[in-house]
């Protein structure tokens, strides 16, 4: 796609820097989350900076406003704002992508559960839903397929690359 993210990364052949790049995109959105709730004491605080975080991540001034799609980013925000949350989330990409082969449609259906497992799972184990976490889930999540637009299109028409395969 030509984009930033740890899975063009991956595929230039170089796994050491698609781990960096995966690291750093969601080290960027738990870093802003964590530090904003320190300092401010508020889920709010925390989902407002994560979430700005997570805007400049997907549109940073430095790169014409043309940047990543956000899943790395969103995976952060989710460990740091509930780290069950974050380990459900990643487990649905985990998933889709051992069966289906596609990083994006695994991006897309982990992103579109997200808010779900923000509500279902939590509730039914007594952690707290966190109303500002929903939302910023939701958020990121809606803006997650957005930025997946031309990848839909890909799958739709059966030209999406597969995880693992070679280039053409």
């Amino acid at each position: 796609s030509g984009n930033i993210g740890a899975t063009n990364v991956l595929r230039t052949g170089r796994k050491d820097l698609a781990l960096a790049t995966l690291l750093l995109d969601a080290g960027k959105g738990a870093v802003a989350l964590l530090i904003a709730r320190h300092l401010f004491g508020s889920e709010l605080a925390g989902a407002i900076a994560g979430g700005a975080a997570f805007l400049g991540h997907l549109f940073p001034v430095w790169l014409g406003f043309k940047g990543g799609k956000g899943v790395a980013t969103f995976y952060g925000l989710l460990l740091a704002a509930a780290w069950p949350l974050g380990l459900m989330a990643g487990a649905v990409w985990l998933l889709c992508a051992f069966l289906f082969r596609y990083s994006s449609l695994a991006a897309l259906i982990s992103s579109a559960t997200a808010p779900l497992l923000a509500v279902l799972p939590l509730a039914v184990v007594g952690l707290p839903v966190s109303l500002p976490i929903l939302a910023l889930t939701v958020f990121a999540a809606v803006l997650i397929w957005v930025r997946h637009h031309q990848n839909i299109a890909r799958l739709l028409k059966g030209e999406e690359p597969r995880i693992g395969a070679k280039k053409a």
